[in-house]
């Protein structure tokens, strides 16, 4: 893959996280890249010769990315400098916790409760988010089930690595 090809890529990564997700567009190429990459786990430097920006907007990418759990830092015996990678628990499952759905829902019920008197299309929004709420707790857990088993049958037929 060309040098090229990874910037374009690295650059269609920043555009959807920072739309998708508020991140700056720096974090979100410096994912791309780290998707991409070889090797793949690289210094700040080498970051920043590839991405064509500075150590301090790589730095502060990888600050940002270190604290949602999606790349890591690893200095390996003998060398001076990190080497930053995608954090292996990156690839698992996220938001699938059906406590935070259920934190939720009582949250939206208590201002629900603070609506009691207000007329329905005034509690109707916040009704919604209840029973959405409600409804992720309830399905999530078996969705992740339901992923576990897809990605093993993918895994046993080689069309996923294991």
């Amino acid at each position: 893959m060309s040098h090229d090809a990874r910037l374009v890529f690295a650059d269609h990564v920043g555009r959807f996280y920072a739309r998708q997700h508020g991140f700056p567009p720096m974090a979100g190429r410096l994912l791309g890249h780290l998707l991409v990459c070889d090797p793949p786990r690289q210094t700040i430097d080498e970051l920043g010769e590839a991405l064509l920006a500075s150590r301090s907007a790589i730095t502060g990418a990888v600050k940002l990315l270190e604290s949602y759990r999606l790349v890591r830092r690893t200095r390996t015996a003998g060398e001076r400098m990190d080497r930053v990678g995608l954090d292996p628990a990156s690839q698992q499952p996220r938001n699938f916790d059906s406590t935070v759905h259920r934190e939720q829902a009582a949250l939206f019920r208590e201002g629900l409760a603070l609506l009691a008197d207000a007329p329905p299309e005034r509690r109707a929004p916040l009704a919604e988010l209840v029973a959405l709420a409600d409804f992720l707790s309830e399905r999530l857990p078996a969705l992740l089930d339901e992923w576990h088993t897809h990605r093993d049958r993918l895994r046993a037929t080689g069309e996923l690595p294991s």
